[in-house]
């Protein structure tokens, strides 16, 4: 179940209990976007030494591959682009669930539910 989904029928915890995340090459090589050539190879010496012989392979792959694209120019380019259309959507897939549940009708704090107003009845009956 995602996000829109979870907010539109109001089940929060499957929204809070997701345990996918989507790591981009930037966490992999613990960098915020935008950072510099250097800082990039700077980085990656860095956890190359720290995990040296002690990594899970996958990890150590996924790391290798971090630093080959965020070192190249052009697939960086297109690595951040591409970053740039999946947060679009998904702004767009939260704004659409958050529109979607403000069009349901607000419960106002003088509503009284009906149960308490059939009790009230039949108490003052």
């Amino acid at each position: 179940m995602d996000v829109a989904s979870s907010l539109a029928t109001g089940d929060f915890r499957a929204a809070s209990t997701r345990t996918d995340v989507d790591y981009t090459h930037y966490d992999f090589l613990d960098l915020p976007p935008g950072a510099s050539a250097a800082r990039v190879e700077a980085a990656y010496q860095t956890i190359k030494q720290r995990f040296h012989g002690s990594a899970d392979e996958q990890l150590v792959r996924m790391i290798h591959e971090a630093y080959a694209v965020l070192s190249d120019a052009e697939r960086r380019l297109a690595y951040d682009n591409e970053l740039e259309r999946s947060a679009a959507a998904a702004d767009a897939e939260l704004k659409a669930a958050l529109d979607s549940a403000v069009k349901q009708s607000p419960r106002r704090v003088q509503d009284v539910p009906l149960p308490l107003v059939t009790a009230m009845s039949a108490w003052a009956a």
